[in-house]
């Protein structure tokens, strides 16, 4: 199938609360014990979860198929509290980068963290902080994020029609990055920009900010609409987000 015609049947897909909490209970349970050490994973349908490098000798073998991926999962940890990543995991440094890698695998191309998987439906951030034994999750449905941040019309002025094996070169995935970064999405702010406000806001305590950091915080729930969920490391139960 062509890229645009990929791109166009993508901007349809609807998404369900009932179906993005569940997701988000089991990923900070699967997640919380820390023993999952890679970066980037799938989670499919039947809940099993793959880092990338597994599910990509699983489809190659034929052992699974592609249409199987459900959930893109991007996890990590730190040390130390950071009040923006944990109120806005998908404005923290490189999510731009997990977003497009997302939205390129669910088009079927591969590179370094991009993996075919037509599947995919949710794109989900989970970020333990080990300081304050909580874990952060948010489940995005990844076709509204993408329409949100213009993704379709960014991937049609950079890929064309026909790939070697649906391979994507780095150098096209950080062009996809640097014009998806250009944008100013949030109420005049690109990405970087929104992030820094946030930062002074809260980690400076700038309150001159603050009616830029509402503006933004709206913003960031409109473009990705996430379903949020925070987990207690210690107790193993969720708690106010």
């Amino acid at each position: 199938m062509k890229v645009d015609e990929l791109l166009k049947r993508l901007e349809n897909v609807k998404t369900d609360e009932d179906e993005k909490r569940k997701i988000t209970e089991y990923l900070a349970k699967i997640f919380s014990d820390g023993d999952l050490l890679y970066i980037c994973y799938i989670m499919t349908k039947d809940k099993t979860i793959y880092d990338i490098e597994s599910y990509k000798k699983l489809l190659e073998s034929n052992k699974i198929s592609s249409d199987d991926a459900y959930v893109y999962v991007e996890s990590n940890y730190y040390f130390r509290y950071d009040t923006v990543k944990y109120l806005y995991p998908f404005l923290r440094y490189g999510s731009q980068k997990s977003l497009v890698n997302t939205y390129l695998s669910k088009l079927g191309f591969s590179s370094l963290y991009a993996v075919p998987a037509s599947g995919l439906k949710y794109v989900a951030v989970a970020i333990r902080f080990l300081d304050i034994a909580r874990m952060v999750v948010e489940v995005v449905d990844i076709g509204t994020a993408a329409i949100n941040i213009n993704l379709p019309t960014i991937l049609r002025g950079i890929l064309r029609t026909k790939y070697v094996d649906n391979h994507i070169y780095d150098k096209e995935v950080d062009d996809i990055v640097s014009r998806l970064d250009s944008q100013k999405l949030f109420t005049g702010y690109d990405f970087d920009e929104a992030w820094r406000i946030l930062y002074r806001y809260y980690e400076d305590h700038d309150t001159s900010l603050a009616k830029d950091v509402e503006i933004i915080k709206d913003t960031y729930n409109h473009i990705f609409q996430p379903y949020r969920l925070v987990y207690d490391l210690k107790t193993k139960q969720f708690i106010p987000a």
